[in-house]
């Protein structure tokens, strides 16, 4: 007589799947590797998780809850240069950090996705923009409290950092340094402190 499956740690199991779609993507990861990955049969993972796609959307979802989390963070900081610096510090220490794939998960895991995963396409890409509309809104706090000039451009402050951000990502996983990364952050930074009064 068989007995029973091994019982599992969903949220163990969570992890390891998102840790797996942000190296591999989501086009990248098969049905399979996630058998092997959590070490449970198929039927155990759509039984939990409902399909690969749900399991990818709720993986993603962990990720900006936790690790991707920072930005969200740092844009509550009071000062808007301490938010923008601490904002582009953690991006380089999350995105260099040995121990999970390189860059960011919402930027690398789903930006080449066939036809057929146009949905999931279209949801990766709110995120991004999301993100953007949120540094952008950061910006316009901080020309309404007067934390920056006159001439400042809250929109064009907002879409430049959030290029820079998306950019960290990119160079990280193309495998730049640490190093090399804080260096375009504190460069990048020379471009609002001439906007910025403390």
């Amino acid at each position: 007589m068989a007995g029973r499956p091994r019982e599992f740690d969903r949220d163990e199991a969570l992890i390891k799947a998102r840790n797996f779609f942000w190296q591999h993507g989501y086009e990248g990861t098969s049905i399979s590797d996630l058998v092997n990955v959590l070490g449970i049969a198929s039927a155990r993972i759509y039984k939990a998780f409902g399909s690969k796609e749900a399991l990818f959307r709720e993986a993603v979802i962990h990720y900006e809850t936790n690790e991707g989390g920072f930005a969200l963070i740092a844009l509550h900081e009071k000062d808007i240069m301490t938010a923008i610096t601490q904002m582009l510090t953690e991006a380089v220490n999350l995105y260099t950090r040995k121990e999970h794939a390189m860059g960011c998960m919402v930027v690398s895991s789903a930006n080449a996705l066939s036809e057929e995963n146009h949905s999931l396409l279209e949801w990766m890409t709110t995120q991004r923009i999301e993100r953007g509309k949120g540094i952008i809104t950061r910006f316009e706090q901080a020309k309404t409290e007067k934390q920056l000039s006159e001439d400042a451009n809250p929109q064009l402050l907002g879409q430049y950092f959030s290029l820079i951000l998306h950019g960290l990502s990119v160079q990280a996983r193309d495998g730049a340094s640490r190093e090399t990364l804080m260096d375009v952050v504190n460069f990048s930074l020379r471009n609002l402190v001439q906007f910025y009064r403390s």
